[in-house]
């Protein structure tokens, strides 16, 4: 089956039109809608009336003939009240224990839970198949619901001490909704008289269930390359990391949030309109990774630096390419170099900072001159420069100019003289090398090396090159992540490919430099 590329244009129109007059509210809405398309589950935590409710409701607009269910849970709600009553006609008929749903949670399409904590365990534990399968038991029967959306809302967390993990593991977008913090949206939002419970969405922007279902097969067919996956990889390992070091809440993610965050990823590049999942879409992840607000500022410096560092550098096995050409450059150069050991002369730097002028009959003071002032000379240029006596002092401002016949000599003009003076140097072992032919049978093994790595260094651009523009260039335009973030995805794929012609280039060098001799 093709996957559909179309789609971003209506669904990025929708989403505009869902976030009419909904300040500060926009990213909450778009995940909430990226929820119904992936087929799971939203958690909004924030205080009473900064809008959890009303995101839910504009939701409903999405849908053609979309029914909605919203509740305000309370330790006195009975399943009645959720589900649905007991048919009294079925229990007297035929002994069955069913319920009448149709108007209830398990007929609607959007559902909205307020206070879900408040729950008792009976509706609990209905919810529990309902989240996860889509499934709510009815008497002796599974019925298939379909639900697209359940949106949920607590002004807290769950309480610590309630068995609530199996619900709250169920939810897997989890938003913090607070008061609008900009001063004009406040102003606009307080004087703004228009009716945000309006249905403003044309109905051909509108989702039906056919369509739903027909989006998430191709959903399912979305390419999840190498580079997600290698992100997926080390932040696994970054958050035990984190966990291990015991500070803050640990950071615990199962198996199947795993599973399911890759599909929530595949839900944005399908959205997007892309055909595969792109390191974009990876910070997605940090609405599903938290279980407290505290750890939010943790998992978003994880995502950022793990995809600023191994983005794409992994996918081109960036750090075994460097390993291996540099190893290979050892190998060559250990053979057609051969070291041996010389005397040189070496100027004697004295406290670290002077340089000692072998002054022998001399009619002016000092005998010291600083490092970086006898560096800056010239030869063919006089330039006044200061010199010191043996403590160090300032005792003369004379004309300097480095000698023309050696690296360690100084002209001095002094009167109407001019003399070359000598620095104090020492002895030291250097070593120099003497290149040789290699033998034609480690030529060829070389030319083989060579060969493989420059050929997969090659495809690893050239993929860069071709493959990854298109990508980069809809960095941008994420419906679902803040387009500041594809500057992190940016930077990584420029070094990576900058890192790879660089290595290209060395590889070239070390070629040349047993192949000229």
């Amino acid at each position: 089956m093709q996957v559909e590329i179309e789609v971003s244009k209506p669904i990025g129109t929708l989403l505009k039109r869902l976030g009419t007059d909904l300040y500060e509210r926009e990213e909450s809405m778009h995940l909430a809608l990226l929820s119904v398309l992936a087929g799971e589950s939203i958690f909004l935590l924030g205080p009473p009336g900064v809008g959890k409710s009303l995101i839910a409701r504009r939701l409903k607009f999405a849908f053609k003939d979309g029914l909605s269910f919203e509740y305000l849970m309370s330790k006195f709600s009975t399943p009645d009240e959720v589900f649905g009553p007991v048919s009294i006609k079925k229990l007297k008929e035929e002994d069955k224990y069913e319920r009448l749903t149709d108007r209830y949670l398990p007929g609607a399409n959007i559902v909205f839970l307020d206070e879900i904590w408040k729950a008792g365990p009976a509706i609990q534990n209905a919810l529990l198949t309902v989240l996860n399968e889509k499934i709510y038991r009815n008497g002796d029967k599974d019925i298939k619901v379909n639900i697209r959306g359940i949106i949920t809302a607590s002004n807290e967390l769950p309480p610590s001490n309630a068995n609530l993990a199996p619900i709250w593991d169920r939810f897997l977008i989890r938003y913090e909704v607070g008061n609008i913090k900009q001063f004009g949206n406040f102003l606009d939002m307080i004087t703004n008289t228009n009716d945000v419970y309006k249905d403003n969405i044309p109905e051909e922007l509108k989702f039906s269930n056919a369509q739903l279902d027909e989006w998430s097969e191709q959903i399912d067919q979305i390419e999840v390359p190498a580079e997600v996956l290698n992100t997926f990889q080390v932040i696994k390992v970054k958050l035990a990391e984190h966990n291990a070091r015991g500070v803050g809440v640990p950071i615990i993610v199962h198996d199947r949030r795993w599973k399911k965050i890759v599909r929530l990823c595949r839900a944005s590049a399908f959205a997007n309109g892309r055909k595969k999942v792109d390191l974009m879409d990876c910070f997605l992840m940090k609405h599903c990774l938290w279980t407290h607000p505290s750890q939010k500022d943790v998992i978003s410096d994880i995502l950022i630096q793990t995809i600023a560092d191994h983005g794409y550098s992994m996918t081109t096995n960036l750090n075994t390419l460097k390993r291996e050409v540099q190893e290979f450059n050892n190998d060559v150069l250990g053979e057609i170099r051969i070291a041996h050991s010389v005397s040189a002369e070496e100027l004697m730097v004295i406290e670290e900072e002077y340089f000692e002028i072998i002054r022998g009959n001399t009619n002016f003071t000092g005998r010291y001159i600083n490092v970086q002032d006898f560096r800056d000379l010239s030869v063919n240029e006089e330039t006044v420069t200061n010199v010191y006596d043996d403590a160090k002092n300032i005792v003369n401002r004379l004309k300097c100019q480095k000698g023309a016949s050696a690296s360690n000599t100084i002209i001095i003009h002094h009167n109407s003289d001019a003399n070359e003076y000598k620095l104090k140097t020492k002895l030291i072992e250097k070593k120099e090398y003497i290149s040789k032919q290699p033998h034609q049978l480690v030529q060829k093994f070389w030319d083989e090396r060579y060969n493989e790595l420059s050929q997969y260094i090659s495809l690893q651009i050239e993929k860069m090159d071709t493959d990854a523009p298109q990508e980069i260039k809809e960095l941008d335009g994420n419906l679902f992540v803040d387009e500041d973030l594809s500057k992190v995805v940016r930077k990584n794929y420029d070094e990576t490919l900058s890192q790879l012609k660089e290595l290209k280039l060395s590889l070239e060098k070390t070629q040349y430099a047993y192949t000229e001799l």
